[in-house]
């Protein structure tokens, strides 16, 4: 019977973009540099959204980068050759002496910060192993997936398909209080590993939006398609900017506890034109909000998901031999005809009066072979952006709101 090894990943999404506000006496409130996906890549974020963008056009787009991008750390640990590369290029780590560990040591110190205790917002993170016991997993793998990727083991009987799939399905959906449901789809017992990394992040608005101010609006899809939405009001000071660049809008919505959530509005015609645009120094204009000034905000309510075929996505990014007969994965077991046959990313968010809650999974099948001024209107009642960062340094969701 063949070998195959099922690796999966759920999300990473909690805490949001930190605002530190300067010492010094000034209208303004500054946000610090930030990076963007992951402990390694730079612009892993914006080519993979605009990938999956040109894949889906016109199409509601939301992803964890930082989920997907840990996925491939993680899967890099057993990568080896021309597969490692091509991982640890993806996500923009060069063959410098030393930066793969500068790779699993910034995630290591990502996992434990974010499983710290936060005030005034829920989050639950971690990792686990589901393992047939005689599963022959590398010593290296194994101790390395424990250490830096603090992955607890659970031996799983895998020869009973409809069990193993039961058993960690119940265990992610417990872990993320029911958001991300069925994630394994379907096993055959040919399997001998599941690889989870499970988060769930609710958080409240620091200001809440009125209910009595919710109401049914026109949002235009295109100039030709209309759809009526609930849209939510509020009147009161945000982080607001004008990137003339790129011909869009930008309004940091603060949560309690440290986080902001970050919506995008294009001029009308250049939505395309704000996503080629999409880059590094992009997001640290943006994440240095030059001041705060009054707004009469309005935001629809929304609910929505994504769901993707990574084999289908990374091999645009240079990720490809994993997901062939080529594929090197021996650094997680002596069976050296193993490959990715299948990798999926699925995520959703929720938006109302209140705040946010938002998860991801994805799973990776191996097989064998302040300024006070007059309030500015802004209607957000066409296709969006919404950016969920981390302390300023990480990207944990992205997403494209076409029609909510």
């Amino acid at each position: 019977m063949r070998l195959c090894l099922f690796l999966c990943l759920v999300l990473l999404g909690p805490r949001m973009a930190t605002l530190r506000r300067p010492q010094k006496k000034k209208i303004q409130e500054v946000l610090p540099a930030a990076t963007t996906a992951s402990p390694g890549s730079r612009d892993f974020a914006f080519d993979l959204y605009r990938t999956l963008a040109a894949a889906a056009p016109d199409q509601n787009i939301f992803f964890s980068p930082l989920s997907i991008s840990l996925s491939l750390a993680m899967l890099s640990l057993g990568a080896r050759s021309n597969t490692k590369v091509q991982i640890l290029e993806g996500l923009g780590i060069g063959p410098e002496e030393g930066s793969e560990e500068e790779l699993h040591g910034a995630s290591q110190r990502l996992l434990r910060e974010l499983q710290q205790p936060q005030d005034s917002l829920q989050l639950s993170l971690g990792n686990a192993l589901f393992t047939k016991p005689t599963l022959p997993i590398q010593e290296a793998f194994l101790g390395a997936m424990r250490t830096l990727y603090l992955a607890d083991t659970f031996p799983t009987d895998f020869e009973n398909p409809e069990g193993a799939k039961k058993k960690i399905n119940d265990y992610v959906e417990k872990q993320t209080k029911g958001k991300i449901v069925d994630l394994i789809k379907s096993l055959d017992g040919t399997q001998v590993m599941v690889m989870v990394n499970y988060i769930f992040f609710k958080a409240k608005w620091e200001t809440s939006f009125n209910l009595k101010s919710t109401h049914e609006q026109d949002f235009y899809v295109t100039p030709e398609t209309v759809v009526r939405v609930p849209m939510m009001k509020q009147q009161d000071q945000f982080y607001y900017l004008l990137d003339r660049n790129l011909s869009c809008k930008v309004v940091g919505v603060p949560y309690q506890g440290n986080a902001t959530a970050f919506f995008i509005l294009p001029r009308e015609g250049e939505m395309e034109q704000v996503e080629n645009g999409l880059k590094e120094k992009t997001l640290k204009k943006w994440l240095r909000m030059p001041m705060k000034r009054r707004l009469e905000l309005y935001l629809p309510k929304f609910s929505i998901e994504g769901s993707y075929q990574l084999e289908e996505v990374l091999p645009k990014l240079g990720i490809r031999d994993v997901f062939t007969s080529n594929a090197d994965l021996t650094g997680i077991s002596n069976h050296s005809s193993i490959w990715l046959s299948e990798m999926v990313h699925k995520a959703v968010v929720e938006v109302d009066e209140s705040g946010t809650q938002a998860a991801a999974a994805t799973g990776t099948v191996i097989t064998f072979k302040s300024a006070r001024l007059g309030s500015q209107r802004i209607v957000f009642n066409r296709p969006f952006l919404m950016l969920i960062v981390e302390n300023s340094k990480h990207i944990l969701f992205f997403g494209k709101v076409t029609r909510p």
